[in-house]
C-alpha cells in the first residue's frame, strides 16, 4: 500500500494565508510530505460559488507542488471533467506531467451542485456521466501525440494534433464515485484505478473495509481477462492520527486485505487547526 496526503484547494473563513487556499503554504506542505516519506500529495478540484473563503486553482497548486518536490505522485482528487473543456484539460495534464517528470495521476468524476448551477451549466448526473465518458475518450486521443478526431454527442474534435505527448505512456486515471452506485465503477474498470466514496459520510468519516472489498470484487468482475493482468489501484480516503503506530497499522491491514492499494490521508478544514494538520504530515505515513 502507498500513502498520500489529500487536501482541499480552499482555505479558512477570514484567513489571510497559511492555509490550504495559500499556494505558497501548500507547496511547503507538499515538500514536508515528501521529506516525511509520503508517496503522494493530492488536491481537491473546486471552482467555488459564493464561498466566503480563498479558493485556489488546483492546477496552479499542482504546478507549485511539482516545482517544490522531486519524487511524490501528485494530481487532482478529483477533477469534474463535465465542467471543463477536455482539450484545455489535456494541455494542463500534459504540462503538469512534464513539469513533474511523469508524476501525475488524474482523478476524475462528475462533480455537482452549485459549481454547475451557479454558472448556468446545464445537465444532471446522468448527462454529466455521459460527458465524463466522452471527455475521457477525448483526453486519451489528445494525449496520444498523433492526429485525432472525435465525434460525440457533447464533444467534437476535428483533425487536431496535440504536442508534446505526456512523459508517461499513459497518465493513470482514477475514477471516483459513490458506492454502492454501480455505474461509476463500471466506468472505473476501464481505466487505471477507482476512488470509491461512501454515501452520506461526513469529511471526518471513512468508508468501511467491507465497502472497499465489495468495490474490489465488482471491479474485478467488470475487467477483461487481459486487463486483470495489469496493475490496478483501489484508493481509500481515511484518517489516522499518527500517535499510535500499532493501531494505525491494524487499521491499514484491514483495508489492504480488502484490496486497497493507496491510502489518502484526508486533511480538511474540519480536522483541527492548520498546525495540527501540518503536524500530521510531518509525522509521516502509517506503516503496515
Amino acid at each position: 500500500m502507498k500513502f498520500a496526503i489529500d487536501i482541499p484547494c480552499f482555505g479558512l473563513p477570514g484567513s489571510s494565508g497559511n492555509d490550504f487556499g495559500d499556494p505558497h503554504y501548500v507547496a511547503e506542505l507538499a515538500y514536508e510530505a515528501e521529506q516525511a516519506g509520503w508517496d503522494g500529495f493530492f488536491v481537491w478540484d473546486h471552482m467555488g460559488a459564493n464561498w466566503p473563503v480563498a479558493v485556489s486553482d488546483p492546477w496552479i497548486l499542482l504546478a507549485a507542488i511539482a516545482m517544490r518536490t522531486k519524487h511524490i505522485k501528485l494530481g487532482p482528487m478529483v477533477t469534474p471533467i463535465p465542467r471543463r473543456r477536455p482539450w484545455k484539460l489535456a494541455r494542463e495534464t500534459v504540462t503538469i506531467d512534464r513539469l513533474s517528470e511523469g508524476r501525475l495521476i488524474l482523478g476524475v468524476g462528475i462533480g455537482g451542485g452549485s459549481e454547475y448551477s451557479a454558472f448556468s451549466e446545464p445537465g444532471d448526473d446522468r448527462q454529466h456521466g455521459e460527458m465524463l465518458d466522452e471527455g475521457l475518450a477525448v483526453l486519451k486521443g489528445l494525449w496520444s501525440g498523433a492526429p485525432f478526431s472525435y465525434q460525440g454527442r457533447y464533444y467534437q474534435v476535428s483533425d487536431v494534433h496535440f504536442m508534446p505527448a505526456p512523459v508517461q505512456a499513459q497518465i493513470p486515471v482514477w475514477v471516483a464515485g459513490f458506492w454502492p452506485n454501480k455505474r461509476p465503477f463500471r466506468r472505473a474498470a476501464a481505466w487505471q484505478g477507482a476512488f470509491p466514496l461512501g454515501k452520506d459520510l461526513s469529511l471526518v468519516e471513512q468508508m468501511a473495509p467491507e465497502g472497499i472489498r465489495e468495490v474490489a470484487q465488482y471491479i474485478a468482475e467488470q475487467r477483461t481477462a487481459n486487463a486483470l493482468t495489469e496493475p490496478y489501484d483501489l484508493v481509500q480516503c481515511g484518517l489516522t492520527d499518527g500517535t499510535d503506530p500499532a493501531a494505525d497499522a491494524a487499521l491499514l491491514d484491514e483495508y489492504a486485505a480488502a484490496g486497497a492499494t493507496w491510502w489518502l490521508e484526508n486533511l480538511t478544514n474540519e480536522r483541527g487547526s492548520m498546525e495540527d494538520q501540518r503536524a500530521r504530515i510531518r509525522k509521516g505515513p502509517p506503516r503496515l
